[in-house]
């Protein structure tokens, strides 16, 4: 299983694989307001594609938001896709 990495700022977070710099596939979200943060992007270098990444760093972002009592805006398409095809992590979604 890959280690997922968690880096937050307190405006701007990312979840991410690979090292400081150099990631193989990121989710990137920006904190809007204390309640909220939106999903900007998702991106999986093509040699970790097809293993499910960009949903394990998805699930990531969904546990922090329970965690944290807060919800997601999926604004990149990635995100935007997951969220509508599963209703399990519809508790999160910023309606």
């Amino acid at each position: 299983m890959l280690e997922i990495k968690h880096k937050d700022n307190g405006k701007k977070g990312e979840f991410y694989v690979g090292e400081e710099g150099h990631h193989l596939a990121e989710m990137a979200y920006t904190w809007a307001g204390d309640s909220m943060f939106i999903i900007d992007h998702t991106i999986v270098e093509d040699e970790l594609r097809g293993q499910n990444v960009g949903r394990q760093l998805l699930d990531q972002a969904v546990e922090l938001a329970r965690s944290k009592n807060v919800k997601i805006i999926p604004l990149c398409p990635f995100s935007k896709s997951v969220f509508d095809k599963d209703q399990s992590i519809h508790d999160v979604l910023k309606s």
